[in-house]
This record gives C-alpha cells, sequence and structure tokens, in this order.
C-alpha cells in the first residue's frame, strides 16, 4: 500500500525521530551496576569502609575515591538516593457492583455493603 494516504508530502522529507537527540531508542544507563558503577567521594578512611559496607550490602557497584584534603566535601547523593528510594504503591481494588461482598455474607456487593 502506498504511503500518499498516510502522509502528504515527499517521503524522503520526513527525518528520523533520533536525529533530534530527545529520544532514546537504547535502554537508559541505570547507575550502580558494573558496566555504570557509583561515583562516590569520601573525605576519611573509616567512611570508606562505612561506604562500601553500604554498596556491598545494597547488591551495586560503585568508585569510592578518598579526598583527604582541606575543605574537601563528601558526595554521595547517587548513593543515598538509590538507597532511599520507594517502593511501588499498589491500590486494593474496590469490588464492583455485582462481585461478591467481602464481609462473607454471601450476597452480591450492591446488595449487602454497597
Amino acid at each position: 500500500m502506498s504511503d500518499k494516504f498516510f502522509y502528504k508530502g515527499r517521503q524522503d522529507a520526513r527525518q528520523h525521530h533520533t536525529r533530534y537527540g530527545g529520544f532514546q531508542t537504547n535502554a537508559s544507563q541505570k547507575s550502580g551496576t558494573r558496566k555504570f558503577p557509583l561515583s562516590l567521594v569520601v573525605t576519611s578512611e573509616a567512611r570508606k569502609q562505612e561506604i562500601e559496607t553500604q554498596v556491598a550490602e545494597a547488591g551495586l557497584y560503585a568508585n569510592v575515591a578518598l579526598d583527604t584534603r582541606e575543605g574537601a566535601t563528601e558526595s554521595i547523593s547517587e548513593l543515598t538516593v538509590i538507597l532511599n528510594k520507594g517502593n511501588t504503591v499498589t491500590a486494593e481494588k474496590l469490588p464492583s457492583r455485582n462481585d461478591p461482598c467481602t464481609c462473607g455474607s454471601g450476597l452480591k456487593f450492591k446488595k449487602c455493603c454497597g
């Protein structure tokens, strides 16, 4: 079937959607994996050991760098975001009118509790 029914104009005038750069066709990069490890910076050796144990318990991969310079700041925000990620919330399905009642009476929901 011809394209003339679905698109008005020349066929070569259409551009491919990936050339614009706004749409990724490949899978996204999941941070914390072996291929894309987290980049963390800590200020003490004790804190480095603590962070490495947290990463190992979570089953993640990270490059933990030690920065002991004066005024250095700790950068573990990537790890805290992944560790504090919430679970999926599922709402309980309400019974429809003709479903059996949840109280166990044996009647339809519309005749009993609805």
